[in-house]
C-alpha cells in the first residue's frame, strides 16, 4: 500500500517532538500570533479544544511568559506532564452548562484561542457543518466572555460557512479576517478566523 505524505512525520512534526510539544499545531499559533499579536504577557487566555495541549503549552512558554493565566478545556485531558502552573484545565464540553459555568468563573478573558475540530466522518458536508457549529459556539463565548480590546482566533473548515461566521465576528471586533498558516498541511481545508480588538 502506498504511503501518503500525511502519514510521514514532516518537518513541523519533527520539530514539535524536539521542542517538547504534543502536536505540530503549535506552529500555526506561533505564526498567527507573530502576524497579529493576539496574546501578550500577563493575559488571561481561554483555549477551547485544547487537547493534546500544544497551544496551551506554547502560550505558557512563549506568550504570557508566566505572568497570566490559561484556562484550557477539551473533551479529552491535556497530554502535558506536568501541566504548567499558569494552566487551569477542565475536561468536558466547553458549551455545556456545567463547564461553561467554570469558564465564566475564571473569566473574563483577554484572548480566546481555538484549534477545535469536530470528529470527521469523511463526508465534507457533514464535517464542514459540524466545524461551523463549533466556530459559532466559540464566537458566542467570545461575545460573552472576552474583554474590550480582546482578540480571538478560531479554526473552521473551508466551505463550512466561514463567511457567515466572519460576518458575525465583524459585529464584535474592529477587524476580522481569514488566515491560512504556512504550518497547515497543503491538503488541509482548515482555515483560521481572527478577530482583533473587541468592540465596546
Amino acid at each position: 500500500m502506498a504511503t501518503s505524505r500525511r502519514d510521514k512525520a514532516d518537518s513541523y512534526t519533527q520539530r514539535a517532538h524536539r521542542e517538547g510539544y504534543p502536536a505540530r499545531s503549535v506552529y500555526k499559533l506561533e505564526e498567527i500570533n507573530a502576524a497579529h499579536r493576539l496574546i501578550k504577557p500577563g493575559d488571561t487566555v481561554l483555549d477551547v479544544g485544547a487537547a493534546p495541549g500544544s497551544w496551551t503549552l506554547f502560550t505558557h512558554r512563549e506568550l504570557i511568559k508566566g505572568k497570566g493565566k490559561i484556562v484550557s478545556v477539551d473533551l479529552n485531558p491535556l497530554s502535558l506532564d506536568p501541566i504548567p502552573p499558569t494552566v487551569i484545565s477542565f475536561t468536558g464540553d466547553a458549551f455545556s452548562k456545567e463547564i461553561r459555568a467554570h469558564l465564566v468563573e475564571e473569566g473574563p478573558y483577554d484572548a480566546i484561542i481555538s484549534d477545535a475540530a469536530p470528529m470527521t466522518t469523511g463526508n465534507r458536508i457533514v464535517d464542514t457543518t459540524r466545524s461551523e457549529y463549533l466556530a459559532e459556539q466559540v464566537v458566542l463565548l467570545a461575545s460573552e466572555q472576552l474583554r474590550m480590546h480582546g482578540n480571538m482566533v478560531i479554526k473552521i473548515f473551508q466551505g463550512g460557512g466561514e463567511q457567515e461566521v466572519l460576518r458575525k465576528m465583524r459585529t464584535i471586533f474592529q477587524k476580522a479576517k481569514a488566515f491560512k498558516p504556512k504550518a497547515s498541511r497543503d491538503d488541509s481545508f482548515e482555515i483560521f478566523l481572527i478577530g482583533l480588538d473587541r468592540k465596546a
